[in-house]
């Protein structure tokens, strides 16, 4: 598991990561110039202002030196040193801006990359097929948007900045160093040298448990998404002990990794600066023995000890630069996956626009499977007549969701084609297609928002009048009446403080606005009570008339009046009939039947 949980941040293909990446950033290459020429900038006044400050210093030090021999007072003048100082100022005033502004276009820059690739993943989530949500847990799909887009921005905005600077400043210092002296340089490599080798070592293990802990995190995250979304499932079963003990469980194992991770980053750094402060302290008495030896300037001491600090903290940081760096790429990587999904068959380029559609449906030699290798639904054939209402039975995992699945495109078919009005599904646009179709499921799907706005989601620009007529005809007008604010009442929290019912009816009314000239119906009553079943029964039955209507039933006793019934089993039809017919049969539905009635 440790080596997976490694392999999880460690990018498998960094060249193409990196080239990626850059084509992203392309769009801003102006703006990254600047950023370049600033970085460019502040690197050479970072290393031009120590060994200006040399000057400076040695300047005022033998100016003090002339006065005390001379018996006068020593002072700073503008003809003196003033200017020196003054420009020493400026020096470290413009170091100041560039690096101000460097980290403010590369802030931009970043936040600007992750906007591109949201906009990229919530496109693809768009159009990937139901088959990449049933493969992969939601959690996982969150921290890819949000966990390793958030290391991606931060590595940019920091890490990649830190490590350009770091890279000049390093090599720029210790061009500085040799040049005022090269034995002191050595001693400050030496020791620099077994920085390097404690943190790379270290960071390798802070690469595996950051690892762990991005892992980790993402199992969390789905874990706790299941449990709220089946807060009301968990309390019915009295399941919190257990559910709180997986929570714990998961939170512990981030815990760990947490920890680890955090530890060895927090305390590497006292044995690092233990290392420097004991290499400035060798460097301090060599260098005084130079000064004493009259070799050495003060200027010059203090300028090397400038770059000492400038280049020795890059140095032991260089390891964790790069693996945080490496982590970001992985996480691109893992971005790029997500938008390199197999998409949705393309719709047709030439597709087929229905006006005024009837209703007819066919399916001719139909074969499915979710797997090529395991085909669940062959050769399955029916048609359906304008106006007719089919139900379509059978236990449950015989098929029924899967089919009406295929009706809508919401999965491809393996074989065979499905007609509308006498034009298969596949030449026509998926929304042009759907837009023909209404569905009322058992599972009842409430978005933030006010009632209305929740009826009308299937027509947005539904006037007030037709808002209220949809809910009158589903029989919901009277209890929205009776909320705080009526139709304006704000729904959240999936429509919490409302009944099953409730939310039953108001999807329901979503249907009675859109006025599709096809229904879809997966028991659509099954979560009111019997007199308000009645009455939307009542109303279903109006609003299927000159309607196709395809009812997914489990009480038999609501289809009987159905034109066509469709028996499945193991994804097969194997019974097709009116209910009379089917009866006659004595075959699967005839026991089906019976069995309910007994």
């Amino acid at each position: 598991m440790a080596e997976k949980n490694l392999d999880y941040d460690v990018p498998q293909n960094t060249k193409a990561t990196v080239v990626r990446l850059a084509k992203l950033l392309k769009p801003q290459r102006v703006r990254l110039c600047i950023i370049g020429t600033f970085i460019v900038l502040y690197t050479i006044l970072t290393i031009y202002t120590p060994f200006k400050s040399a000057q400076v210093i040695d300047t005022i030090w033998q100016n003090i030196q002339n006065a005390r021999e001379q018996g006068v007072q020593f002072a700073i003048t503008w003809d003196g040193v003033g200017k020196s100082i003054f420009s020493l100022s400026l020096l470290y005033f413009f170091t100041w801006i560039f690096y101000y502004f460097q980290s403010y276009l590369m802030a931009s820059v970043a936040d600007n990359l992750t906007l591109t690739l949201r906009k990229k993943i919530a496109a693809e989530l768009n159009v990937l097929p139901l088959r990449f949500f049933d493969q992969n847990k939601s959690g996982e799909i969150l921290s890819r948007v949000t966990n390793d887009l958030d290391k991606i921005t931060e590595t940019l905005q920091t890490g990649f900045l830190k490590l350009l600077v770091a890279i000049g400043t390093i090599i720029g210092s210790l061009g500085v160093m040799i040049y005022y002296n090269v034995t002191l340089t050595i001693v400050f490599i030496l020791f620099m040298i077994v920085c390097i080798i404690i943190t790379k070592i270290v960071s390798n293990k802070n690469l595996k448990y950051a690892a762990i802990r991005q892992e980790s995190l993402g199992t969390l995250t789905g874990i706790v998404e299941e449990y709220y979304a089946g807060r009301n499932i968990i309390k019915a079963y009295n399941n919190e002990p257990e559910s709180i003990k997986k929570v714990r469980e998961s939170t512990e194992l981030n815990r760990k990794a947490s920890q680890n991770a955090d530890f060895i980053t927090n305390s590497i750094n006292p044995l690092i600066r233990l290392i420097t402060r004991i290499s400035q302290a060798v460097i301090a008495v060599i260098a005084g023995r130079a000064m004493l030896n009259g070799t050495m300037s003060i200027g010059v001491v203090q300028a090397l000890f400038q770059y000492v600090n400038q280049a020795g903290e890059p140095l032991t940081e260089a390891s964790f630069m790069i693996n945080t760096l490496q982590s970001a790429l992985a996480s691109a990587e893992r971005t790029f996956e997500l938008l390199d999904s197999e998409e949705e068959v393309p719709d047709t380029k030439k597709p087929v626009k229905l006006k005024d559609v009837k209703g007819e449906i066919s399916f001719e030699h139909v074969s499915f499977g979710y797997t090529p290798s395991n085909i669940l639904m062959k050769d399955i054939n029916f048609t359906v007549r304008p106006g007719q209402k089919i139900a379509v039975v059978g236990s449950t995992g015989a098929g029924k969701t899967t089919l009406i699945n295929l009706l809508m495109r919401f999965y491809e078919v393996n074989g065979g084609k499905i007609l509308i009005d006498g034009v298969p599904s596949t030449d026509l646009t998926r929304k042009g297609l759907r837009k023909n179709f209404g569905m009322v499921l058992q599972d009842t799907w409430i978005f933030g928002g006010t009632i209305a706005e929740n009826i009308a989601y299937g027509k947005p620009k539904a006037t007030r009048e037709e808002i209220v007529a949809a809910a009158k005809a589903a029989k919901v007008d009277y209890f929205i009446r009776t909320m705080p604010q009526g139709y304006d009442t704000m729904l959240d929290n999936e429509g919490a403080n409302l009944s099953a019912g409730q939310r039953q009816l108001l999807t329901i009314a979503r249907v009675f606005l859109c006025n599709p000239p096809i229904l879809i119906l997966d028991e659509a009553t099954s979560s009111v009570d019997t007199r308000t079943e009645k009455e939307i029964s009542k109303a279903m039955q109006e609003l299927m008339k000159g309607r196709t209507s395809f009812v997914i039933a489990h009480h038999l006793s609501t289809i009987r009046d159905a034109d066509i019934i469709l028996f499945m089993e193991n994804g097969n039809i194997i019974e097709q009939g009116n209910h009379r017919e089917l009866l006659e049969k004595k075959g699967a539905y005839a026991t089906l039947y019976y069995s309910q009635f007994e």
